[in-house]
């Protein structure tokens, strides 16, 4: 099955989020990475085609014949040379975009003979309800006071042309520190992807996460770029003169260990990092800079002060050895919590906390309000009482579920009230719904979401919702529910039941369409075996 193969976490996400921005699901890309990380079958393509089903988007996964190449949308995702890709279908040839990031160009017929035929397509979104999207609006707060002391430092301090290409080449040097420090977390970067992806022989992770790149438990080379060119970038604010000849100083002494890095991708990883030779250049440029705009430079660093670089060097090197390990427990806490999602949402641990109910005769007879799809693989019956706060929670979820997957799933809510309790001044809605729902079935959704999700005020729900007077039916179903509950010890509301069995406490009623397509494998499965022994 091609569901099994494996795919990458995170470039599977960036290039299944950027088809979805192409068919105009702007708006589904964060739920989509969200429930596709927590899948129980992730990385599997079963884990995105259910995803996507999941959040409403039509998908379908099939291997097409080759002959049928040409009916194809203009974008798809195939698998082309064992490798998940993007692809757009133009007139006369077909462009590629791959998991890494990289793109090229193709023939049909050189496709077609590297293609394996599996397609992966969604139905565009023709009403589509995009919301704009501020991909730096997270950054505002870091980026405003970095441009506000930037202008504070150049409107009063006195910079030279030297003093300000240093500042210039360790601001760009910091952003793409950032970028290497991103590859060092697992954080992907749209921007630092394409960088990377320059050449064939570039691979920006494979430097970055190698063993040689670790000093220690504390350090690693993809600190150091960080921390240089962040000290560099404070003290120059700071000092523009003193500063400035340090930075261009350290530069020129950092050219060894420039000089080891390229020979350590060239010859022992045989992978090149373009974000680490970015790095060596502008390191380099600012060791030129320094070099042939300084004279008697030996002379002129004697007699700097040095208090600006210490003082920037200990704030930095503080704060980042400060917030590391923060990020890291941040990283290693969303990846715990995900593992433990795909734990959770296993059918089969589902299916073995759904415990039998205790007396099960006399379900049938239990007659209350339906709503949805009465024929419906999933049959949801929540028990509860006008009374009870957590019903109110337990009907809501219930029927924004039905609402969300109104033919997958049927809903019928039963009520557990004592109809001998004449104390009682909550006897009346129940009997009001039972009745609404017998005389006017269309209203009786209306009544429950005034009295659970708008929580009306008994008086204001009293004189919207009432009727002439209470049939002895609805008496009699009142009574038959609540000893219907006294049967099976239900001496508490909601109970939630999923096709006649006692639905786990350990899962909310919303986390039930993680199941849904369990739940039509199932049905299928017994009603082919019906009819097989039939």
């Amino acid at each position: 099955m091609f569901y099994s193969t494996i795919v990458n976490q995170y470039t599977m996400v960036n290039l299944v989020t950027k088809y979805l921005e192409i068919n105009k699901y702007n708006d589904k890309n964060e739920a989509f990475e969200s429930s596709y990380l927590s899948h129980p079958n992730y990385p599997s393509l079963y884990a995105v085609t259910d995803t996507l089903s999941l959040l409403h988007i039509e998908n379908i996964a099939a291997r097409i014949p080759k002959e049928q190449f040409i009916e194809l949308p203009d974008y798809f995702l195939a698998l082309l040379d064992g490798e998940f890709v993007l692809v757009h279908k133009k007139v006369a040839h077909v462009e590629i975009e791959t998991i890494k990031g990289s793109f090229f160009k193709l023939s049909f017929d050189d496709f077609l003979n590297r293609w394996n035929q599996l397609v992966i397509a969604v139905e565009p979104n023709l009403v589509s309800t995009t919301k704009l999207k501020y991909p730096f609006s997270k950054w505002y707060l870091y980026i405003l006071p970095c441009i506000a002391l930037i202008t504070v430092s150049l409107f009063f301090k006195s910079y030279g042309l030297t003093e300000f290409l240093l500042l210039s080449t360790s601001i760009l040097g910091l952003v793409v520190s950032v970028f290497i420090v991103q590859e060092k977390f697992g954080i992907k970067n749209e921007m630092a992807t394409k960088l990377c992806s320059l050449n064939t022989k570039a691979s920006c992770d494979s430097v970055i996460q190698s063993e040689i790149s670790t000093i220690n438990k504390w350090l690693s080379f993809s600190d150091l770029p960080l921390l240089f060119f962040a000290i560099s970038v404070m003290a120059i604010l700071m000092q523009p003169k003193n500063s400035g000849v340090l930075v261009g100083f350290l530069s020129l002494v950092m050219l060894p260990i420039i000089v080891y890095s390229i020979w350590l991708q060239k010859f022992e990883l045989k992978k090149w990092c373009v974000l680490c030779l970015a790095v060596s250049l502008l390191i380099v440029s600012q060791g030129l800079v320094f070099g042939l705009t300084t004279a008697s430079f030996l002379k002129i660093l004697l007699s700097v002060n040095v208090y600006a670089v210490l003082f920037a060097a200990i704030v930095i090197t503080s704060l980042w050895f400060l917030v590391k390990p923060i990020i890291t427990k941040k990283l290693q806490f969303e990846s715990e919590v995900n593992e433990l999602k795909r734990f959770k949402r296993d059918f089969k641990l589902f299916t073995f906390l759904s415990k039998t109910i205790p007396q099960i005769d006399g379900f049938q007879e239990l007659e209350g309000i339906q709503i949805g799809n009465v024929n419906a693989e999933v049959q949801l019956t929540i028990i509860i009482s006008p009374s009870c706060g957590h019903c109110h929670t337990a009907f809501q979820e219930a029927i924004e579920l039905v609402k969300n997957y109104s033919e997958r799933v049927f809903l019928q809510v039963l009520f557990n009230i004592n109809p001998e309790n004449n104390n009682n001044p909550y006897t009346i809605v129940v009997e009001t719904l039972l009745s609404i729902n017998a005389l006017f079935p269309q209203n009786a959704e209306e009544a429950l979401t005034d009295w659970h999700v708008k929580k009306m005020e008994l008086n204001q729900w009293k004189e919207k919702w009432t009727v002439k007077r209470i049939d002895t039916k609805v008496n009699h179903q009142i009574a038959i529910q609540y000893l219907w509950c006294l049967q099976n010890k239900f001496n508490y509301t909601p109970v939630k039941l999923i096709n006649e069995k006692l639905f786990p406490t350990q899962y909310e009623i919303n986390e039930l369409k993680y199941f849904l397509n369990d739940f039509s494998e199932e049905k299928q499965v017994l009603e082919d075996t019906i009819a097989i022994e039939a």
